[in-house]
């Protein structure tokens, strides 16, 4: 049994010592940096790109609305054309809320409670007031919808405030004046 005892102490000694597999070592603590990096930024790419393309829809529908294109306005007109505008959100329509606030000239008063977004996680839909205004008003328009993030548990996605389902709120704001009939 001693005679055994040297023998595999000299070869842990040589297996120690072997140069073979360095650069996979290196390899495998360098992979999930890139990795990471990788996915931020890929993440961080959908999430601009999902921005601009919201901004753009609100504007637009918010035109729209303001030149009276819509006989009838609605939350969930105003929902649709939003949704119909923003071409690779998934489920948009049951994931996004539309909030307009009339805004006082007298006191310019900006309502300070942030935009109400959707729970994915619950059933049932947050209940928001949906106020056109009249001639001259100035009105404020904030939207807000909730999108999954891709890589929920890496980089950038990690820093971004999720609900439980690991989607994030997108919101995008708006101002317009009422146009005189």
């Amino acid at each position: 049994m001693s005679a055994l005892f040297p023998k595999f102490r000299r070869r842990l000694a040589q297996l120690w010592r072997r140069e073979d597999g360095v650069a996979a070592m290196e390899f495998v603590l360098m992979v999930p940096v890139l990795l990471a990096v990788f996915m931020s930024a890929f993440e961080c790419g959908l999430l601009m790109t999902r921005s601009i393309l919201l901004e753009h829809a609100v504007d637009v529908t918010m035109r729209e609305l303001r030149l009276g294109h819509y006989p009838k306005v609605t939350n969930a007109v105003l929902k649709d054309e939003i949704c119909r505008r923003t071409i690779i959100f998934g489920d948009c329509s049951s994931n996004i809320t539309v909030q307009l606030d009339r805004i006082s000239t007298t006191n310019w008063s900006i309502p300070t409670p942030p935009p109400t977004c959707v729970n994915s996680d619950d059933e049932a839909e947050p209940v928001v007031a949906l106020n056109v205004g009249t001639d001259n008003d100035l009105m404020l328009v904030r939207v807000c919808v909730s999108l999954p993030a891709i890589f929920p548990g890496m980089g950038l996605a990690l820093n971004l405030p999720q609900d439980e389902l690991h989607n994030y709120a997108l919101v995008a704001r708006s101002a317009f004046v009422v146009e005189p009939s």
